[in-house]
């Protein structure tokens, strides 16, 4: 299981949602299967939807 506060804590250098969604594709294509939420992004970019966001950008990378 892949938490979403694990990858803010081990990606620290993230200044970006945007950074943020192409690490958990980047984790996605490493053979990650699960994805949790446990935490809301701290960046100033994070939309109002950033769930549906991670999420998607998470479930797609695995289906490449």
């Amino acid at each position: 299981m892949l938490w979403l506060s694990e990858v803010l804590i081990q990606e620290h250098q993230l200044d970006s949602f945007e950074q943020l969604k192409q690490a958990l594709s980047t984790r996605a294509i490493g053979g990650e299967r699960f994805f949790s939420m446990d935490v809301k992004p701290p960046f100033a970019d994070t939309p109002e939807n950033w769930e549906d966001q991670l999420e998607s950008a998470f479930t797609s990378s695995q289906q490449r």
